[in-house]
């Protein structure tokens, strides 16, 4: 959910968070701007090079390939549940990176697994709601879900196309009828609501078949990263040449190795023999396999564009939401760019308890 796409048409549950609320201007995500990272940042508050998740899909020279995993014990970093568990807080959480397994031995007094992406909005909101309609000596204090925004329609369609707007407007629903359950049951005095996304996107045009090309050029490389970021694991040492000088074809991609990597993309195990980099509208594709390239195929035929995040997270349109709407919020506060290491400690810190175990920031305040 990019920071300005509740501006695509008429949100009401979106404006009233704004209007009775906060609504910062724009959210910067960590270093590499994708769901896995984004996720686990927002329930740490800490950079990805600490808590262990460097992005979506990563080779970890010990522990092997990470592939949208949620196994908490690639965590690194004491997630919002686990600090809110350990310091008396029930918490309960509905489908957000790391929490369907325990963590260390901690887990959450409600939580639902296995992640299921065909589950709909409204049966989250039920639960949500049924969570709040629990004895106070059984409710938790903390609730956590994750939604699916508008990610899907965007990469496939476009930051602009049309569906964007009508899926927004799905979401919004749902969260209207959250608010108005909070409404009925007059609990605004003692709860806040908070709704944040991990990254923002942009419009791409181009991409570079990287798999394709080494194979055709003979070379063994082992290639992970994301739409704007790739890391590459050598067979052997003795291949350095060859892929560099394979490289060397390609257009609009930076090529990093040794201290010249960028530090977001350093991390102990992880970070590749050779990083590379690109900038919109050029991506990395991962349309390799051949369901992947007809759906390409096929958006091409429609006139869809393309819709990636990844990128530098200082450019504009990698930009996330954050809202706050209820106790501890002073409606109307100025919010300009906050960052997405504020959340977990502004969260704790509502609760009134200790922020998460390496928790790099102290929080912001809402009133």
């Amino acid at each position: 959910m990019r920071h300005d796409f509740p501006d695509k048409g008429n949100y009401p549950a979106f404006k009233r968070m704004e209007t009775e609320g906060i609504r910062a201007d724009r959210m910067t995500p960590v270093a590499q701007p994708n769901t896995f990272p984004g996720h686990v940042s927002l329930a740490t508050g800490t950079t990805p090079d600490i808590h262990g998740i460097v992005d979506n899909v990563f080779y970890d020279r010990e522990k092997g390939t990470y592939i949208y995993s949620s196994e908490a014990d690639w965590i690194n970093a004491e997630p919002l549940w686990v600090a809110s568990e350990r310091q008396g807080i029930k918490t309960a959480t509905y489908f957000w990176v790391g929490s369907e397994t325990d963590w260390r031995g901690q887990g959450t007094s409600y939580r639902m697994a296995p992640f299921d992406n065909d589950r709909e909005e409204s049966e989250k909101v039920d639960k949500i709601i049924e969570r709040l309609d629990l004895p106070e000596a059984d409710r938790p204090g903390l609730i956590m879900s994750y939604w699916r925004g508008a990610d899907s329609v965007v990469h496939m369609k476009g930051p602009e196309h049309p569906d964007v707007a009508a899926t927004i407007q799905e979401q919004d629903l749902e969260l209207g009828r959250l608010i108005a359950a909070l409404d009925e049951r007059d609990r605004w005095s003692s709860t806040t609501l908070v709704i944040v996304s991990d990254h923002g996107m942009t419009e791409v045009s181009e991409s570079f078949p990287l798999k394709q090309t080494f194979e055709e050029a003979g070379l063994e490389v082992r290639i992970t990263g994301g739409s704007s970021g790739r890391h590459l694991f050598l067979e052997s040492e003795s291949d350095r040449v060859e892929v560099l000088g394979v490289l060397a074809t390609l257009d609009h991609i930076s090529i990093h190795q040794g201290q010249d990597v960028p530090l977001a993309m350093r991390a102990e195990n992880c970070t590749g023999d050779i990083v590379l980099t690109t900038t919109p509208p050029y991506t990395f594709s991962g349309a390799d396999s051949l369901f992947e390239k007809a759906v390409v195929a096929i958006g091409s035929i429609l006139g869809w564009k393309h819709g990636a995040h990844g990128f530098d997270a200082q450019l504009e349109d990698m930009g996330a939401i954050f809202f706050a709407m209820g106790r501890g919020v002073t409606a109307g506060k100025p919010m300009k760019d906050i960052h997405q290491l504020d959340v977990a400690p502004t969260v704790t810190k509502l609760l009134g308890i200790e922020k998460p175990l390496m928790a790099i920031r102290d929080g912001v305040s809402l009133e």
